[in-house]
């Protein structure tokens, strides 16, 4: 069924979210009512879905299918799995895990994708806003860090490439961003525009590399930046609103045929949102088809209506877009089925999703990720019966918890179940001065310290360690040997060359802290001889 009023094909082009990870966070089925009633009179294309769960959310997406006049396409941020949005389903670690060059990243790849792309399908979601083809060549950068495949630019291609392939095996439909290239900026998209100064021959060897070679795959998708690119476009438009950036060299210079779509436009780097037509026409102008994360879904549809009343955009420019929406709408019935939409269990099987073979697949994978980055285990190492004695100190720095981590997970279980004599802390940013110098007094009384920071990309918040936060780790590894562990990115080692071992996990998922407590457990033999500092 093909929409046929102006205001239905406009309404097409429009996703919004359902559930929220920000403050006040909300849950999938708490949102559910809210989107029933939207789909009566604004049937939006699809949906942006946020802080699900494996139990409850695909009967949710079921209903809404049921009550929707058309196919609504199920989008989501799925960078690490499905688990990502959905507890209880399989989550992975960040893409940085996959970036070392051995033989077994790229295996390793292939296999969390499949069963990314399985238990997606089976839960009833049908985008993956994944792979991110960004290339990590800022280190301080505060939104794409750990979340890119790696530094490399050949690498981070091949990775991207093996993504879209596994996906487009599995049916499910793959989406390269952020568009021409998020990695060397230095500011979060969700605050403020970030520019990119390259020239045009540097964006091409490097950030529009990976994208080529997602395109050359065949992606399904591609996302937008809220970047300015002035050696693109010289008027310093962010790439979402730019002609020159989505059809001149997206389109025509490198021969993208799918659907375009924004990042989300609650984001600030989205620009300003003008009241009446000309905000939405512009990005449609410039080149988008799917105005992603939209907040008030009505409004944005009349809008898009008068503008082509107005002038400001013509109508056949908006079923330009349509058609490429109802086309992928069309690929899932024409593979699995006229009641897909309603019954993704025709896609895959729900009873895998989250499965013990599925996290064991997720557990290698961290624990292949583990790199020790500085320093030596020599210089920890000892017997497992002394540390037992002494006990082991574990603190985890967290510079920021304004935000609802859904993928938080609790380092201080797997210590307590792997250790027998444990004291575990956590330096949040109010903790006291007084008792960080508590801590750093009492820390040589232990035969094991381990610091573990969380340092990695999220929306919305600084990027790295507070002043006092770092002060603290000197000061402890001043006093006492210090493991420090980055559970994220390991630009934070570079500033404590005096510890003595420094790992890096690439991510804090549950089984990335899983992998470091029993990484920290090998280094303590079993039975009890001379130690070999």
């Amino acid at each position: 069924m093909y929409p046929e009023s102006l205001y239905e094909k406009a309404a097409q082009l429009l996703f919004t979210r359902i559930g929220s990870n920000m403050q006040p966070s909300i849950s999938v089925e708490d949102d559910a009512a809210r989107i029933e009633d939207l789909l009566d009179s604004c049937p939006v294309g699809g949906l942006v879905l946020f802080n699900g769960t494996l139990d409850k959310t695909p009967g949710t997406l079921a209903h809404l299918q049921a009550k929707s006049r058309y196919p609504l396409l199920i989008g989501t941020d799925m960078e690490r799995g499905v688990g990502q949005q959905l507890a209880g389903a399989t989550l992975f670690p960040h893409a940085f895990a996959f970036a070392a060059s051995d033989d077994k990243t790229l295996p390793a790849l292939e296999r969390s994708t499949a069963i990314a792309a399985r238990e997606a399908l089976a839960c009833g979601i049908h985008i993956s806003f994944s792979p991110v083809a960004d290339v990590h060549s800022n280190p301080d950068n505060p939104i794409i860090s750990i979340r890119a495949f790696g530094s490399k630019v050949d690498s981070v291609a091949e990775r991207v490439r093996t993504y879209v392939r596994v996906c487009q095996d599995k049916g499910l439909l793959s989406t390269a961003k952020h568009f021409p290239g998020h990695g060397d900026t230095s500011t979060d998209s969700h605050e403020q525009v970030p520019v990119v100064e390259r020239s045009r021959e540097e964006l091409e060897k490097l950030e529009l590399f990976p994208f080529q070679a997602a395109i050359d795959q065949g992606v399904d998708l591609i996302m937008t930046a809220h970047v300015a690119y002035p050696a693109l476009d010289p008027s310093g438009t962010v790439a979402t609103q730019s002609k020159p950036i989505l059809c001149d060299l997206l389109r025509n210079d490198l021969g993208f045929e799918g659907l375009v779509v924004t990042d989300s436009l609650l984001m600030e780097g989205a620009g300003p949102k003008e009241d009446g037509p000309a905000w939405a026409a512009k990005m449609l102008s410039a080149g988008v088809d799917i105005l992603l994360d939209v907040k008030d879904p009505e409004t944005t549809a009349r809008n898009l209506v008068q503008a082509v009343e107005t002038g400001l955009l013509t109508e056949k420019r908006i079923d330009e877009s349509v058609s490429r929406m109802m086309a992928l709408k069309s690929r899932f019935t024409e593979r699995y089925g006229e009641r897909f939409f309603i019954d993704p269990s025709r896609a895959g099987n729900r009873s895998l999703v989250g499965s013990e073979r599925h996290q064991e697949v997720a557990r290698e994978i961290a624990d292949n990720a583990i790199r020790v980055l500085t320093g030596s285990a020599k210089a920890i190492s000892g017997t497992r019966d002394r540390l037992d004695q002494d006990g082991i100190l574990v603190l985890l720095i967290r510079p920021h918890v304004t935000y609802p981590d859904p993928t938080a997970a609790s380092l201080e279980g797997f210590v307590r179940s792997a250790f027998e004599n444990v004291e575990f802390a956590n330096i949040l940013p109010d903790t006291t001065d007084a008792w960080l110098g508590e801590l750093v007094n009492r820390a040589d009384q232990f035969g094991c310290v381990l610091i573990a920071a969380v340092v990695k990309p999220a929306a919305w918040h600084g990027f790295g360690l507070l002043p006092n936060q770092k002060q603290f780790i000197h000061s402890v590894a001043e006093r006492c040997p210090v493991i420090l562990a980055a559970l994220g990115s390991p630009r934070l080692l570079d500033d404590f060359p005096e510890v003595k071992l420094g790992i890096c996990t690439y991510s804090d998922v549950a089984v990335s802290n899983q992998a470091l407590v029993s990484y920290v457990e090998s280094l303590f033999r079993a039975k009890t001889h001379a130690s070999t500092d």
